[in-house]
């Protein structure tokens, strides 16, 4: 697996390149957001690990720029405590965010239960493909088509939509959505949930105020329309 580090601290960086060479990621590093954008393009990684405060292009453009040919698993770093910017950096694509200062285990728990639902997914014996109303979910590539237009997300929309897509009728709480896609320990709120299903609607719904697929049970949760 390859990992992109990217942060302007040197030492920070230095220290998780030797963590995570130690539990045998590769492991590509940049301290800019320019080269984090260059190395993004012509590398083929596996996770991102992306702070918010960069030199030359900030964190979360380059994320937002990420976004338009990638679908790579991102964490975001942030210095800063305020609600506000966590919940932009999932707006601008991020799977995940952890403040700093942070907790080593933490990130590389972070990382594993990322990339564990990445890799999962598409093996020998498990589901390769499901076609439901008109959205189709391809499991080897993770990409996703709806009424034969293809759709890039990433990878908790991947994942969200897959809970949705393979449960129709079924509906998920916020709280059950956080322990199922980010994990029991994860240290988020509802607002997670509710941007990262603000951002799949925007994806894959032909109108998003009026959704055909994701729909909502006011004061229970969210559920995927079943086929007519």
């Amino acid at each position: 697996m390859k990992i992109l580090i990217v942060d302007d601290e040197k030492l920070l960086v230095k220290g998780l390149k030797f963590n995570f060479e130690q539990e045998g990621y590769t492991v590509e590093t940049a301290y800019d957001g320019a080269e984090a954008l260059k190395l993004a393009r012509d590398k083929s990684l596996d996770l991102i690990i992306l702070d918010l405060m960069l030199p030359e292009i900030d964190g979360l453009t380059v994320c937002q720029k990420i976004r338009e040919f990638s679908g790579v698993p991102i964490i975001m770093l942030t210095a800063k405590t305020e609600d506000m910017d966590k919940i932009l950096g999932l707006e601008y694509g991020a799977d995940d965010y952890i403040t700093k200062p942070f907790n080593i285990l933490e990130l590389k728990a972070r990382v594993k239960a990322i990339m564990r639902r990445v890799t999962t997914v598409g093996k020998p014996g498990s589901k390769t493909r499901i076609n439901i109303g008109g959205v189709i979910l391809d499991y080897n590539q993770r990409k996703v088509t709806v009424d034969g237009r293809t759709v890039d997300l990433t990878s908790k929309e991947f994942d969200l939509m897959d809970l949705f897509v393979c449960n129709p009728g079924k509906v998920y709480s916020r709280e059950n959505l956080l322990d199922m896609i980010w994990g029991y320990d994860y240290p988020g709120d509802a607002r997670t949930v509710d941007v990262h299903i603000r951002r799949l609607r925007e994806k894959v719904e032909p109108n998003p105020a009026e959704p055909d697929y994701i729909l909502t049970k006011w004061g229970a949760g969210y559920y995927f329309k079943e086929a007519d």
